[in-house]
């Protein structure tokens, strides 16, 4: 496992630091409300200054009451002629509990898997010996999981979610012309490691050490989709880079084809990356945060012990503002009445082991924002998870799943802008304080998101259905390379310790997955592509609009 000292090389890298503001608060098991005054907490710091401040919550009440309230108002204001900042946006909210709805990619909830049947399960064999063993076992066979017997035949797969059909469009440039082991090696001078497939075995030549252990969970990660679905993943040849900054310009090549097909954890629309998912689905011992699927666990359960009208009425992030110059914005917008923007000191964090780091407990605000890191940031789909709107300030960095989240639906999109990023943020807060049952779809609908389309089931679905569709694009036969080495889950688990071992368990496959991966729906046209993100538009646009009336009225 690597040095924690690397966490003061938070600057150079994305290192987001997830918290949660009420550290001190002891857990007695239940959902202990934190004090009327506000929480001093270690290792962090608000960024504004001045006396104490009283940050008594503002009870919601029960939503239909407030809704009853709210239509009430409106109809004494008709009545009166008079108007409220607020009063001239209830047109607006029901047009956000249609329209807004109408914008999202996936109109189906959710994307349901079989249930499994004990009698069908197919272990997936795991064993350490002598507790240290870092050699490759023979027993697992590269053949498919047989088929289960009639009587007990799953039903079809589902479709897959939207943001799959993104996988084309990723590798379009190679379509017609194909991937050529020059090509591939291309790539070598970016990448950290090349990842190799022959006859259901993976092997490993590593480049350069990646940050952290990002390149080791994302390792783990494809081991876990080889015993999950054996037999499944094609012979392939990969290079995969582990940095936050997508690099392979597609202005540098004039012959798209001529690119290599780097893979790598985020893009934008300038860059020719292959998206992956990133090494935090399967744990990040760095920052003592768990795998995917217990995390989301723990995390239902906390969203229901606090519901979202009995939050504190801000919205909230905390983090490593000194990666882009974005963060350091954000800071600027801190006020009393409507935010809590905190900078993560890394320094208390690192000595202190991040001990009182826990994902789950940190949905205790009605808004939480997203910010993008140097580039993306891997706090999105924490973010998502939490029942609470997210304020997303607009990024052109996208990950795997986020091409899937549509603007108004799974989340409120905020201007970046410098003059308008705090009045925007001001405004989300106020509205969906004085709208909450609008507000709390939206927070609904992006959980669900989270939940549902973003389930490790479809985590691994995307993993293979873009490893097969990129290796079918291959000219060449991959064969192992000179100098690689092969590995498993084996070889990596049983000689780690630690936080980094205890992850791998964690996210390990227990079994065989017995259902088909999820079906690939046809990839968006370019005009579906510009429709999406005329709709997005069209979003900021009305809330822009919503935002001038506000400021005439107020």
């Amino acid at each position: 496992m690597r040095s924690s000292n690397q966490l003061v090389e938070a600057d150079e890298e994305e290192g987001e630091a997830l918290v949660p503001v009420e550290d001190d608060i002891p857990d007695h098991g239940g959902c202990k409300k934190p004090p009327d005054a506000e929480v001093e907490v270690q290792g962090a710091r608000p960024s504004w200054t001045g006396g104490a401040v009283n940050t008594k919550r503002r009870q919601v009440g029960r939503v239909g009451l407030v809704i009853g309230g709210l239509v009430l108002l409106a109809l004494l204001l008709g009545a009166t002629g008079t108007t409220t900042r607020w009063a001239v946006d209830l047109g607006a909210a029901t047009w956000l509990s249609s329209s807004f709805l109408q914008f999202g990619n996936d109109a189906r909830r959710p994307h349901s898997r079989p249930h499994r049947t004990s009698s069908r399960l197919v272990p997936v064999p795991f064993t350490c010996g002598n507790g240290t063993t870092a050699t490759c076992p023979r027993y697992y066979a590269s053949a498919p999981a047989p088929a289960p017997a009639a009587a007990h035949a799953p039903p079809p797969p589902p479709d897959c979610p939207s943001y799959f059909r993104h996988i084309e469009r990723d590798l379009q440039p190679w379509r017609v012309s194909g991937i050529t082991r020059e090509v591939v090696e291309r790539g070598r001078r970016q990448a950290h490691f090349r990842l190799v497939v022959v006859d259901g075995r993976a092997y490993l030549e590593t480049y350069k050490r990646a940050f952290q252990t990002r390149d080791v969970f994302t390792q783990w990660g494809i081991l876990q989709l080889l015993r999950r679905y054996p037999g499944r993943v094609p012979d392939l040849d990969l290079m995969f880079n582990c940095e936050d900054m997508p690099e392979v310009r597609a202005a540098a090549y004039p012959d798209p084809a001529a690119a290599p097909p780097l893979f790598r954890y985020c893009k934008d629309q300038s860059t020719l990356d292959v998206l992956f998912p990133d090494w935090s689905f399967w744990g990040w011992p760095e920052v003592n945060i768990r795998p995917w699927a217990p995390l989301l666990a723990e995390v239902a359960e906390e969203n229901a012990r606090m519901p979202w009208p009995e939050r504190e009425p801000y919205a909230y992030w905390k983090g490593n503002p000194d990666v882009s110059p974005l963060r350091g914005e954000l800071l600027r917008c801190n006020d009393s009445h409507t935010t809590r923007l905190y900078r993560q000191d890394w320094g208390f964090a690192n000595r202190n082991g991040f001990r009182d780091s826990n994902l789950a407990r940190q949905c205790r605000h009605r808004y939480k924002m997203y910010v993008q890191g140097r580039s993306w940031s891997v706090s999105r789909k924490y973010i998502l998870a939490c029942d609470s709107p997210v304020l997303a300030v607009s990024s052109p960095f996208q990950d795997f799943f986020s091409r899937g989240l549509a603007a108004g639906t799974h989340y409120w999109p905020i201007d970046p802008a410098r003059t308008k990023m705090c009045p925007a943020i001001r405004f989300a807060v106020g509205w969906g304080n004085a709208h909450p049952a609008q507000a709390g779809r939206i927070g609904v609908a992006g959980s669900a998101f989270a939940r549902d389309d973003m389930a490790m089931e479809y985590v691994y679905d995307y993993m293979l259905h873009v490893l097969t569709r990129y290796a079918a694009l291959l000219r060449y036969k991959p064969t192992v390379p000179e100098r690689a080495v092969e590995m498993c889950p084996e070889s990596m688990a049983c000689p780690a310790g630690g936080s980094e071992r205890n992850f791998m368990m964690q996210s390990r496959e227990k079994y065989v997955a017995d259902y088909e991966p999820c079906k690939m729906q046809p990839p968006f046209t370019a005009d579906e592509v510009r429709q999406m993100a005329q709709r997005d538009d069209d979003v900021r646009r009305k809330i822009d609009k919503m935002m001038t009336m506000s400021e005439k009225h107020s």
